[in-house]
């Protein structure tokens, strides 16, 4: 499962040939988060809320570039490396 961002202690990773809906992972400390892309929203999981909040605003930002590695991953194809939050 490639990591595409990290920021804050947060980890954004997505994996090949994943299961619908687009998402991506969000792992923080002990915790683990499935966010949806399309809506943007938690589909599955948990975060501390300040971490949750943070993997949103970034998500918000960079929807165009999840989506793009979305398909990339749903076709074996190599990941993009994604701007980390400031």
């Amino acid at each position: 499962m490639p990591m595409i961002s990290e920021f804050f202690g947060i980890y954004i990773l997505m994996y090949f040939n994943d299961h619908a809906p687009p998402h991506f992972h969000a792992k923080y400390g002990e915790y683990e988060a499935l966010i949806q892309i399309s809506p943007l929203g938690l589909l599955k999981g948990d975060l501390p809320t300040r971490a949750l909040s943070l993997v949103i605003e970034w998500a918000q930002i960079h929807k165009k570039e999840l989506m793009e590695n979305w398909n990339y991953a749903a076709n074996n194809k190599k990941l993009h490396k994604i701007s980390p939050l400031d």
